[in-house]
């Protein structure tokens, strides 16, 4: 007697992939620090100082921490997970939340006394002043 030796099929192999990226997606981080850049920042500078915006929708203030060390901004927080109602479960879940730490190499030293910090609409607004010795100073030239 004569044995067939199986062959999967296409759909058999589709099947297999469909599993497998079900259980990557499954296992996958949704928390801010796992995705790369989180926050979303801007930052833009004078000879004054720097303003670094930040996009923070869903972090409280009080889960935020913001620390400057000569020229190094970093920024650290939580956002936490929305209570959803009772007898509830996700259909779709892309917003992350965990904690999250970003870290800037600022051009210049900032004065760290003067740094001020506001977040309105979720939007971080960081101003850091220059430090005094750090700004840039004119210098006379005499004629002989």
């Amino acid at each position: 007697m004569l044995r067939r030796r199986y062959v999967p099929s296409l759909w058999d192999e589709m099947d297999r992939l469909q599993r497998e990226m079900n259980r990557l997606f499954d296992s996958y981080d949704r928390s801010p620090s796992s995705f790369a850049g989180f926050p979303a920042m801007n930052v833009w500078m004078n000879d004054e100082g720097a303003v670094v915006t930040a996009e923070l929708p869903g972090v409280d203030v009080k889960d935020l921490e913001i620390s400057v060390v000569g020229e190094t901004l970093t920024l650290s927080g939580e956002r936490k997970l929305e209570d959803l109602p009772k007898d509830s479960t996700y259909h779709r879940q892309e917003r992350g939340y965990g904690k999250f730490t970003r870290t800037i190499d600022l051009p210049f030293v900032a004065d760290s006394g003067k740094v001020q910090a506001t977040l309105e609409k979720g939007i971080l607004r960081i101003l850091l002043p220059r430090s005094e010795k750090d700004k840039p100073r004119k210098v006379l030239v005499k004629a002989v």
